[in-house]
This record gives structure tokens, C-alpha cells and sequence, in this order.
């Protein structure tokens, strides 16, 4: 039986400049548009503009709109300012990752959280099934609404000379802007180790948008080009960033995968009025014991790739796995984020990674393996 894969609004866009399409949760989406390596470079060194509009976007409004996302997300959603962004993750009751979020407080019963594409629906089950008494309006705007991520170094100079303001909007912070006829929001967030902005705005003005934004795009040495998937794959391995799947899935915790800075453990302590989040005692009792198993960085000998799922052993014993992998494009070396036994998770330690065919010597590194300067 034939599947038919959905559309972004950008879709006439990236066949007409030959992206390879491929199917990436239920989306016909871009993989490259002729060289993965040259569009990271493109990114690295530059601009490069990525169609995201495949990732879920979920309003919601209403009195308690706030102490719902306070109950399903592992961050503390009150006391955000209007304008702020926060990541955070859902959880489910073992404290495994439904999925890792960013939420938009647009005001005190206001908000938006953007979610990834192959948990929208599975979202969307979860937040009515746990959503009891409490009255907030929760609207799926995906279908209607486009996203591009807009990364690099260059990029907010360029963004600045449309509107200063953009200039100065801090990591982390969005504004909401009218262009024409068309309401806007632009936060300077992304997933590649660079600097840039994310851009949510209606479908009906995406065509026009890509085309203000690619203006100067006719030259070898354009600011933004287009980029895929397949590029903001080996970006955010090199920034050391989880991906869903790979890194973080419903049988991995957000503890044993570094990512404290997004749960607030004492949630709900000093005001009961806030309340607990799903999984918020299992991953208390996760971090009281630490983590049998933790997320680190490896360097891999070689120019073969470490892929999800392969093994990572010391002699004949197995002590962790592969989550992602690649040839870094930047540092011209094999590098993998993988999960390894707790007690060995030290910068350093010399292990080796089941190829298949061959067997590669590592060593674990710190994470990220990349920092924008």
C-alpha cells in the first residue's frame, strides 16, 4: 500500500531546486540540495535556511494553560516572562522522554510549544489524556503555519539590516513582528551549534518569505543558501544536541542524557500551587542513584562512521551503545555520541566500536564536540 507523505508549504520550492526528497516522519522532506558537505560548510561558515515546518507547532490558551504545561514538562513553565523560550521535556511516568520541546510564553495564558514531528500526534493523545479539570484551549497550528530555521554566523548581521531589533534579541527570546500582512514570530533559537533565529509564520506567506530571504542568494557567495536534513543532522551531532530516537527516546531519561539544565527537580516544592510534572519522582530517584548509563562523546580512529545501535565494548565486554554518528565535516574526524556505563563515562577512557566488519579504537571526549566562536 502506497503511504502519501505530507507537504510542508515550501514543498514547490525545494523540488524546483532539486532537493532529494525523502520521507522523514510522514513528510516528504529535503535531504540535500546537491552536497550535504557543502551545505554544513555553508552553515558553518555563513547562512544556510532549513525548512522545519514539519515540526509540530500546539497553542495554548486559556486560565490554566500554564499549569498544564507545568504538569507535563520537566522545566518550569511559571514565572517565564512574555517573550521567553524555554526547553524542556515531556516525560511519561518512568521518567523516559516522550518528547523534547521548546515552549513560547506569548503571555500569562498564552503559549506555544513546538514539539518534533514523529511525536506530534502521540502529543496531542498524551496532553488530552492528561489534561483533567483544567480549562485551557489547545490548538494544533501546524498544518496551517510554516517554519524555517535560519543558521550561521552571518545571519543575524544580515536579519539586523530587515529590522535592529532582531540584533538585539537575546538567545533564547522571541518577537512577534508584522511583515506585510503577515504576523510573525522570530526567536533566536536553532539546532546547529550556530547562531541564528527560528521564524514561524503563516503558510500562505512562506513562498514569500523564502524569496525576501533568499534574495541574495544568486551568487557563489550568497549569505543564506538552502540546506536539508541532511546537514542539520551532522550539525547538531558536532554541537553534541540531542536528537529524538537516537539520543532520547520513552526508555532513556533525561538524566542519564545530560540534560539536567532542563528539569527542575524541586518543582512543586516551595509552591504546591504549581505542581508536579509526569515522572518527576522517578527522575529524583534517577538522579539520587545516578544514572547506570550516561551520554559522552567519542572520538573514533578512522574514517568509518559509528552508527546507532553499535556496540561499544572494553575487551570482550559490552559497555555501551551507539546513539549517533558521523565524519565530522568540521574537525575532519569520526566522531559518535553514544551511552556508556556510568563508572567509565570519563573523559579519556580508551574503548573500542563494533563496525560490523571491523572493530574501531575510541575515546571518549567531553561534549559538545563543536563551539560556535
Amino acid at each position: 500500500m502506497t503511504t502519501t507523505l505530507a507537504h510542508t508549504p515550501f514543498y514547490d520550492f525545494h523540488v524546483s531546486n532539486h532537493g532529494k526528497m525523502v520521507d522523514f516522519a510522514g513528510w516528504e522532506m529535503p535531504l540535500h540540495y546537491g552536497s550535504i558537505l557543502d551545505e554544513h560548510h555553508q552553515v558553518r561558515t555563513s547562512g544556510g535556511m532549513f525548512d522545519v515546518s514539519h515540526m509540530g507547532r500546539l497553542r495554548f490558551t486559556g486560565k490554566d494553560a500554564c499549569r498544564f504545561l507545568d504538569h507535563v514538562c520537566t522545566r518550569q513553565v511559571a514565572g517565564m516572562t512574555d517573550g521567553q523560550v524555554r526547553y524542556s521535556i515531556v516525560c511519561n511516568d518512568q521518567g523516559g522522554c516522550r518528547d523534547d520541546v521548546l515552549v513560547y510564553r506569548i503571555g500569562d495564558a498564552e503559549y506555544v510549544m513546538v514539539c518534533n514531528a514523529s511525536n506530534r500526534e502521540k502529543l496531542l493523545g498524551h496532553f488530552d489524556a492528561v489534561r483533567g479539570g483544567m480549562v485551557f484551549k489547545l490548538v494544533d497550528e501546524t498544518e496551517k503555519t510554516a517554519m524555517l530555521a535560519i543558521q550561521g554566523p552571518k545571519v543575524i548581521p544580515l536579519l539586523a539590516e530587515f529590522s535592529s531589533s532582531i540584533g538585539t534579541l537575546k538567545r533564547y527570546r522571541f518577537m512577534q513582528k508584522s511583515v506585510l500582512i503577515a504576523k510573525i514570530m522570530i526567536s533566536r533559537t536553532g539546532y546547529t551549534g550556530e547562531d541564528g533565529v527560528e521564524v514561524i509564520l503563516p503558510a500562505a506567506f512562506a513562498n514569500k518569505a523564502i524569496d525576501m530571504m533568499l534574495k541574495n542568494a544568486d551568487g557563489a557567495d550568497s549569505t543564506v543558501k538552502p540546506a536539508g536534513l541532511g546537514a542539520r543532522d551532522s550539525l547538531r551531532l558536532e554541537a553534541g544536541m540531542a536528537l529524538y530516537g537516537h539520543e532520547i527516546t520513552e526508555t532513556i531519561d533525561p538524566v542519564s542524557a545530560n540534560l539536567m539544565f532542563a528539569i527542575k527537580l524541586d518543582k512543586g516544592d516551595d509552591d504546591p500551587a504549581i505542581g508536579r510534572f509526569i515522572g518527576q519522582e522517578a527522575l529524583r530517584e534517577i538522579a539520587k542513584k545516578g544514572p547506570k548509563r550516561t551520554l559522552i562523546g567519542f572520538e573514533v580512529e578512522g574514517r568509518r562512521a559509528a552508527r546507532q545501535d553499535m556496540k561499544i565494548m572494553q575487551g570482550e565486554r559490552e559497555v555501551g551503545v551507539v546513539t549517533s554518528g558521523c565524519l565530522s565535516p568540521t574537525l575532519d574526524k569520526s566522531i559518535a555520541m553514544g551511552y556508556l556505563d556510568a563508572a567509565l563515562a570519563t573523559p579519556g577512557t580508551a574503548v573500542t566500536i563494533d563496525l560490523g566488519r571491523a572493530v574501531a579504537p575510541a575515546r571518549t571526549v567531553p561534549l559538545p564536540f563543536y563551539k560556535s566562536s
